[in-house]
């Protein structure tokens, strides 16, 4: 039997080849969309995780209340734990009542977020910055409760502590503006 000779090898060349080329694109998952929307240029940048995503545009003043929150519960915290009678009594305005010990442990807890709130204010990622503003409004919701619950059972609104509620509100509304303004998608320009 005598054999055919095979055809000539011919190279298929995908880059004229448009089916072939988005064949092999989809393949690769390159060129297409994820779930936020992105689309990737590479299958490395796939794996190592796009940057551009990252890339917000802040919300004007962001950076700054990240700084004033960071300050503000690092200052209040070093207060608690050195003056604890001074803190108490600037809130409620009476003899000091309340123990050293809570006060002192409430500035250490303090410091912890304050460590946080530093953190959150060098990274560009807004999923931390997004969990910093919402632990920052939690703190001031349970704060702003729990103040009123005191004040409500001493029967006396002293004049620190009513400074403190409302700034605790606006320190809320704040926070949760920020926190939303974050997790908006950015405009397609």
């Amino acid at each position: 039997m005598a054999t055919k000779p095979h055809p000539p090898l011919m190279k298929k060349h995908s880059q004229t080849d448009l089916v072939s080329r988005l064949k092999s694109r989809k393949i690769l998952g390159v060129g297409g969309e994820d779930d936020d929307g992105e689309v990737h240029r590479s299958k490395i940048s796939q794996v190592l995780g796009n940057e551009m995503k990252f890339a917000m545009r802040e919300p004007l003043g962001l950076r700054l209340w990240q700084a004033v929150s960071a300050i503000m519960f690092s200052v209040v915290a070093i207060m608690a734990l050195i003056f604890p009678d001074r803190l108490y009594d600037t809130v409620f305005d009476d003899g000091g009542s309340g123990s050293k010990t809570s006060v002192r442990l409430y500035g250490g807890a303090l410091l912890s977020l304050s460590l946080i709130m530093w953190n959150a204010l060098y990274t560009a990622e807004k999923v931390v910055i997004r969990w910093t503003l919402l632990t920052e409004a939690c703190y001031f919701a349970v704060q702003l409760i729990v103040t009123s619950i005191t004040l409500f059972e001493v029967g006396a609104l002293a004049w620190g502590a009513s400074l403190l509620l409302f700034s605790r509100g606006l320190f809320i509304i704040i926070s949760v503006y920020y926190y939303y303004q974050v997790g908006l998608k950015p405009k397609k320009v």
